[in-house]
């Protein structure tokens, strides 16, 4: 949906309150009015996910809540149990299980609905091959693009898409009974990762290894088998016909999309684990298929819950080519902003930079994707170097992060600068932990980022509203967002500061008159009918968000906002 502006009848001007919880500040509630007068309807995206924000981990590198389902002894010659990678200076990365689990996620909900996250996203539950792979290339600290001596520890190597990988469950503990605690104990929606592109390493493979290119259905039996053979000598029998006959990543079977078998496959298993309490879906390896396999998939699954909530990972910096995922007749589904994470890495990996640079992704007008406001955005993730900044670059990302449009995305770990800077098999995705998550609590990060994501989950204009940038230069930014719809009426404004030094940021231009209320402390900042300037102190590395619970009477402002 696009953003909107239209008009509508609203009444009594009504100001809802909100109390603080704890220590940590949250946002005054937005006006709700309806009068006999007309006001402006203005919003971003009238979705609700867009009041989301969402913690991703790698469950296996989480916390292990349940040592008992680690089978630290499976795999025999091929282990799939703690296999290091060994670097220089005592650094290490890890391809083998670390025993993180549901129960580790369902112990930590609270530290995870405290920071201000309403949903988790872990990586894919399906379960994957026992061993270690023996085949491919061996991979070595710091190298990339290479499956051999690997496990299955991350989820991407799925063999039966209709059953759980038995490292992540427990006795007491199935899917359907977590996602249920995630939600009646922490208020925390599922987002379930799922794959079409890909199963496991299907060839090459120095000796048989069970599992390894194969395809179980919901009653354990084979339905596809690659058979250790190349893609390009596969043959017209029933056990190859889920497969293309062309390699695509590595040595994982690529999955044909063009056989209605494989099609409804992910479909019966899909449904299944939004049956068990799934609330949103993101999908791994989006452009490796073409949009025609994606339209049908997500057609079937929006026609049980027509209300579905998808996402997309296409790897790509060109936002032209990421948009074409957002399309109706492609499948209509969100991505994750790529294209916005190389802007906020730039900006915030550099403390010389200048905020005019982060605009470039915002793309809030050009019609570049169906709704904007409905994108991921996030800094770093599981498949590429984390971000390689200071605690201070981490804690302007977030104030940005929480505050633009968009619907943001957090690693695990970024709450304490996790790993600065490591890829993928430099220690990117290396195990976290209990004793960390504790240390968090009382770490500067962890401390800014539970602040500005608890204003973001209480504030509707945050999370919905149109947005107005006012000035970028320098190490400031000023920007308003805009949500009037339904009755709801509540402007954003928000300042950041991301020098070492508090700033005096002034906005002398659209300033709407009325009583704007600091969603921090609840400092009132009044603005007089005939005032034209608002000036405001920003401390250093921080963020000043005032919030105005009532209709905009700026004509100027109004005429921004309405413009094509």
């Amino acid at each position: 949906m696009n953003p909107c502006f239209s008009f509508a009848k609203k009444s009594v001007f009504l100001l809802l309150s909100t109390a603080l919880v704890g220590c940590i500040a949250t946002a005054p509630s937005p006006s709700s009015s309806s009068s006999s007068n007309n006001h402006h309807t203005i919003y971003g995206t009238d979705n609700n996910y867009a009041s989301q924000a969402i913690y991703f981990l790698l469950t296996d590198r989480f916390v292990d809540g349940d040592p008992s389902n680690n089978h630290i002894n499976q795999g025999g010659e091929f282990a799939s149990f703690d296999r290091p990678l060994l670097g220089e200076d005592g650094q290490q990365a890890n391809v083998g299980y670390l025993g993180g689990d549901f129960q580790g996620v369902l112990n930590n909900g609270q530290y995870i609905k405290d920071m201000g996250f309403t949903s988790v996203w872990l990586t894919p539950i399906y379960d994957n091959p026992d061993q270690a792979f023996n085949g491919g290339e061996e991979i070595k600290f710091g190298e990339m693009f290479k499956d051999g001596g690997k496990t299955g520890y991350h989820g991407y190597w799925g063999v039966n898409f209709f059953k759980v990988d038995e490292h992540l469950v427990s006795e007491e503990l199935n899917f359907q009974k977590f996602t249920g605690l995630l939600e009646s104990e922490f208020q925390l929606d599922f987002v379930l990762d799922i794959v079409g592109n890909h199963g496991s390493p299907s060839y090459t493979l120095k000796s048989e290894q069970a599992k390894f290119g194969q395809l179980y259905d919901q009653n354990d039996n084979l339905v596809a088998d690659h058979q250790n053979l190349h893609p390009e000598k596969l043959s017209d029998e029933p056990l190859h016909q889920f497969f293309n006959k062309k390699p695509d990543i590595a040595q994982l079977s690529d999955l044909n999309e063009n056989n209605p078998a494989v099609l409804q496959y992910f479909t019966d298993a899909y449904l299944k684990w939004l049956a068990q309490g799934a609330d949103a879906i993101r999908i791994d390896t989006i452009k490796h298929m073409p949009h025609h396999f994606w339209k049908k998939l997500t057609d079937n699954l929006r026609e049980v819950h027509p209300e579905l909530f998808i996402f997309a990972e296409s790897y790509s910096y060109d936002a032209d080519f990421i948009a074409e995922h957002t399309q109706p007749q492609n499948g209509g589904v969100s991505v994750l902003d790529f294209p916005g994470r190389k802007a906020i890495t730039a900006v915030f990996e550099n403390p010389e930079s200048d905020y005019q640079d982060i605009l470039s992704y915002l793309h809030l007008t050009d019609g570049t994707y169906q709704n904007p406001y409905e994108l991921m955005t996030f800094y770093d993730n599981h498949d590429m170097a984390r971000m390689n900044t200071s605690d201070q670059g981490f804690i302007d990302a977030n104030n940005w992060l929480f505050t633009a449009r968009g619907i943001p995305v957090i690693y695990y770990g970024s709450e304490i600068n996790f790993m600065t800077g490591k890829a993928e098999h430099q220690g990117n995705r290396n195990y976290l932990g209990q004793a960390n998550i504790e240390k968090a609590k009382t770490h500067v990060i962890h401390q800014a980022l539970t602040n500005i994501a608890n204003i973001r989950k209480n504030s509707v204009a945050l999370q919905k509203g149109k947005q107005i940038n006012l000035t970028f230069n320098g190490d400031s930014a000023s920007f308003y967002r805009v949500y009037q719809n339904k009755g709801t009426h509540q402007t954003a404004l928000v300042l950041l500061n991301k020098s070492n030094q508090a700033q005096l940021i002034k906005v002398d231009e659209y300033v709407n008159q009325g009583q704007w209320v600091d969603a921090f402390n609840q400092d009132i900042y009044p603005v007089a009918a005939n005032q034209q300037s608002l000036a405001v102190q920003v401390p250093a590395h921080g963020v000043k968000v005032l919030l105005l619970n009532q209709p905009l009477s700026n004509d100027k402002l109004l005429a921004r906002l309405i413009e094509k």
